[in-house]
This record gives C-alpha cells, structure tokens and sequence, in this order.
C-alpha cells in the first residue's frame, strides 16, 4: 500500500492551491479589496476543506469514490462518481489551455503552442508513471524553495520602495458587493472547492488521524500566500493597473531594483508558474487515473488510464478556447456556477448530511 506522509501531503496541498492564482491575480475584480475577497476565500475554503474531511473520516477513512458508493450504494454511487473524474480532467484541460496562452506571451514568444504543452505534458505523464509517492517527494522538495523566493520577492520589493501603502487605501471604499462578489463562486471554488481532489489521495495518508489537521492547515497557509501576493501586486501597481493586467505577478518582478544589481527577476515568476502548474496537473490527472482505476477495478499495473486522462486533457486544452478572453470568461463566469458549485459545494454537502444522518448503505462494494 503505498503511503504519503503528514509533510508530502502537506506540500502538495499547498502547491496545488497556488496553482494559477500566483501569477493571474486572485480576485482581481475587486480591485484594491482583492486581499479581503482573497482572505474571506480561504477562510470559507478552510471549513470547506474542513467539510471534505469530515465525509472521509465518517466513512471510515475511503477514497473520494468510496464516498458515493457508500452513501448512495453501488449503482447510483458508481453513475456520480464518474462524473468527477471525467471534471478533474476538463480542469487539466484549463491548465494546459492557460500553457498555451501564457507561455507565448511571457517566455517562449517563438515557440508553437503545442510543442510546449506536449513537452509538458509529458513530464506529467513521467512523473504519474513514476506514481503518487514520487510526486508527493517533489512536492516536499519544492515548497521550501517556493517560500523562500516568495519571501525575498517581498523584501526586494519593500526594499526598492515599489511599494505604497495608499494604494490600498481606502479599504472597502467601494462596500462589499464588489468583494463579495469575488469570493462567491469563484473565490471558493476555484482553489478551494477543486481540492475535493485531494480526497483520491487522502486514503494513503501515513496517519489518518491527523487528516483533517493536516489539511485545513495547508489551506490556510496556501490562502496566507495568495492574499500576500494579491497585496504586493495592488501595493506595486495600485488599483487599476492590478486590474487590467492579465499576469500581475511578472509585473511586479519587474520592479524589485537594488542597486542596479538585483533587477527583472522574471525568472522567480516562471519558477512559480512552472512549479505551482506542473503540481497543479499533475494532481488533477493523478486524481483521475486513481478514481478510473477504482471504478474499472483495474490492476495497478495497468496503465492504460494514464494515457486516455492524459490524452483528453491536452486535446481539450488545445481546442477549448480561441482567444485568451474566451477563455477566461469561460473560467469566471460559466464554470464556477455550472461545473464547480454542483459539485464541488452541493454534492458534497448531500454526501456530508448522509454521513452525518445515517448509516452506509449496505450495497456498497466491499
């Protein structure tokens, strides 16, 4: 049985949530409140994660498919349980959609779209052949050093004075609606609802007991960081500029100056991107292939469900989208509510009442 320690699933939680927020600007609709809608979410995303793990210790510490087929028996069960895999790999396919619109315009201008992504995504598919414990040890590798850039990022920063703190000012001068507005749907769901994921890969952690800790608190320092970055990019750039730029994070890198010596550390916001994606990917496709595989009862040398998640994803990502304003219409405005409350927020809640209410239904497989 393989088996993901307190740290590794510490790590990669973190770096899951991150993902894209880092570099697109995390409820940049609220303007200079971004921070508070950034905040509230994750607060929220807490007791939502809380919630998540709350189902998997009710039913006896299960898989994320385990959850369906015992609260709703086998057939029912089985029928919604598809459908999430089948959302984890649409949402890898919004990942290799943002490659391929973000790449072209920061790091690689030259370079055809589906040559990037298909060397990315071949990686991914390296590392889930490779499986669940090598990349939960990636994860553990890259954090620290994630933190750390993120930390000398804000004191080079602060230590340039591309720093204001009245751009900020005044707080909730426009009210709430606007923040409100930013945290609901797409405020908790897009980070935090999506980690519903990780439940695939909860049923492998070293000590159970410790799940609901473990998680809870990887959401509440990955919300930390997010509201932190939304901070410095509203503080660097002021109200409008945070608004209108469609990657803040590169443009903030762009500011840090000492001395003519440490300047455009553009480098720090690929690190970031790179990094946060891959993980990101990476646990979507991983969260897949595993709920496939124990829907089909497939061997675990059978891999065959490694190359038809991997395979969807790309030719959705390349496909989805023309434009990169379609694609993020598409993203804040029509998924959250159509794909993610379902199923990330509603259905959930019906499984938790279940598990809270009564008994597992007895047909559930053994």
């Amino acid at each position: 049985m393989i088996m993901i320690s307190p740290y590794q699933l510490f790590s990669l939680m973190v770096l899951f949530q991150f993902g894209t927020t880092v570099i697109f600007g995390f409820a940049s609709g609220a303007g200079r409140d971004a921070w508070i809608a950034a905040s509230m979410s994750f607060l929220v995303g807490a007791l939502l994660i809380a919630g998540y793990a709350a189902i998997t210790k009710l039913n006896g510490s299960v898989s994320l498919v385990g959850w369906f087929r015992r609260r709703l028996g086998n057939w029912l069960g089985t029928m919604l349980a598809w459908v999430y895999p089948v959302a984890f790999i649409y949402d890898a396919g919004r990942g290799i959609s943002d490659l391929k619109f973000l790449l072209p315009l920061t790091l690689l201008p030259e370079t055809p779209p589906w040559f990037f992504t298909a060397a990315f995504m071949m990686v991914v598919v390296y590392v889930m052949y490779a499986g669940i414990e090598v990349l939960c040890r990636v994860a553990g590798v890259l954090l620290p050093v994630l933190i750390v850039f993120i930390l000398l990022e804000t004191v080079l920063l602060a230590a340039s004075g591309s720093l204001r703190a009245d751009y900020l000012q005044p707080i909730l001068g426009e009210g709430v609606g606007r923040v409100a507005a930013n945290v609901w749907p797409i405020g908790i769901t897009q980070t935090y609802g999506q980690s519903i994921e990780m439940a695939a890969f909860w049923v492998m952690l070293n000590k159970r007991g410790h799940l609901g800790k473990i998680s809870v608190g990887a959401t509440l320092f990955a919300g930390l960081f997010i509201a932190l970055f939304d901070l410095l990019a509203i503080a660097a750039l002021g109200e409008h500029v945070f608004k209108e730029m469609i990657f803040p994070a590169f443009t903030i890198l762009k500011l840090s100056s000492i001395a003519d010596f440490l300047e455009n550390l553009d480098a720090l916001g690929a690190l970031y991107f790179m990094c946060t994606v891959f993980i990101k990917m990476s646990v979507h496709l991983f969260a897949a292939f595993l709920c496939i595989r124990e829907l089909t009862g497939a061997a675990a040398q059978n891999h065959a469900a490694i190359w038809i998640t991997a395979g969807s994803a790309y030719g959705i990502g390349m496909t989805m989208a023309d434009n990169f304003s379609e694609h993020l219409h598409v993203g804040i405005k029509i998924i959250p509510n159509v794909l993610w409350v379902p199923l990330y927020l509603i259905v959930p809640a019906f499984i938790l009442l279940l598990s809270v209410i009564g008994k597992p239904n007895k047909k559930e497989l053994a």
